[in-house]
């Protein structure tokens, strides 16, 4: 096995647990998914850029452990620790399905991840309630996770193919469905808004002992030390994806020469070669040959 096969398993089991499931994608034809969009929109651009979305990734889940009731919710209740990797399965395999998947599939996801929030539930370290199917919490959790998506893309894609602010206003309009089926509330929809509410959520956000380890925790992600150089690598970049304030509370003193002169163009040289290693993706090609037979009179049905 050549080593672009060897790359292509690796991330193929890493990131998809090795099954891509391509029925989810493939099939009813005509079925024009959640978004009912056409694959050169915002959402699909963003959601199918490798290296915009693995570091978008991980800066999604430094920002959202700002949030001592969403950390404390991870820090008793994920099984981050014991199973990094099926947590970033799960993850992906919810974002890809709601993105190119067919309607159905997408709503079996979405009713899994209600479920499993009903049964996420506590007492935060400084004595507050939690719940993980909270709309709040969930508008945060999607807000700080999009943000890091689209901040992702606008860093690390070419720049021809970067969004407008028109184009990233859109972005926020299509993926805002999902947070909300999952009940999510007053959920951002342009990139004022998001910037706005990030503003507002500011006095609510700090460190906490569980965000400090969890940050740790990322840093050393990998089941071989190939994994771990590439995940390192893509983790130093997502720090550049980080407003100043989230950086400063999570102490990270990375100059800025570092991030843009240094971290960024390594991030991107392998995100490229992870691209060439896995050639077409599967996913968005049965996606495409799914749109590609609907008819004019094609729409997604409501969410919920």
């Amino acid at each position: 096995m050549g080593i672009r096969d060897r790359i292509t398993d690796e991330l193929k089991a890493t990131v998809h647990g090795g099954d891509l499931k391509l029925e989810r994608y493939a099939g009813p034809p005509g079925d024009p998914g959640l978004f009912g969009i056409a694959p050169d929109s915002p959402a699909w651009r963003v959601h199918g850029h490798p290296t915009g979305m693995l570091t978008g990734g991980f800066a999604a889940l430094m920002l959202q452990s700002l949030h001592p009731l969403a950390m404390a919710g991870v820090d008793q209740h994920s099984d981050f620790r014991t199973d990094p990797v099926g947590r970033l399965t799960r993850t992906a395999r919810f974002i890809t399905t709601t993105t190119f998947g067919s309607q159905q599939s997408a709503r079996e996801v979405i009713d899994v991840v209600r479920r499993i929030h009903t049964h996420v539930q506590g007492t935060a370290p400084d004595g507050r309630p939690y719940r993980a199917d909270d709309p709040e919490l969930l508008t945060w959790v999607h807000t700080a996770e999009v943000y890091s998506f689209v901040t992702g893309y606008q860093v690390h894609a070419p720049r021809k193919s970067r969004l407008t602010r028109a184009e990233c206003d859109t972005y926020y309009m299509q993926v805002a469905p999902v947070a909300e089926a999952l009940g999510a509330r007053e959920v951002p929809r342009t990139a004022r808004e998001v910037t706005r509410y990030l503003a507002r959520m500011r006095p609510e956000l700090h460190v906490t002992p569980a965000a400090l380890e969890a940050m740790r925790f990322l840093r050393g992600f990998g089941r071989n030390r190939r994994e771990r150089l590439v995940a390192r690598l893509l983790m130093n970049a997502s720090l550049g994806l980080l407003p100043s304030w989230a950086r400063a509370e999570l102490g990270i003193r990375r100059p800025a020469l570092v991030r843009v002169a240094w971290d960024r163009p390594l991030a991107t040289a392998v995100g490229r070669g992870l691209e060439w290693a896995r050639g077409p993706s599967p996913i968005h090609a049965a996606a495409r040959a799914r749109l590609a037979t609907a008819t004019p009179k094609a729409q997604p049905g409501p969410l919920r």
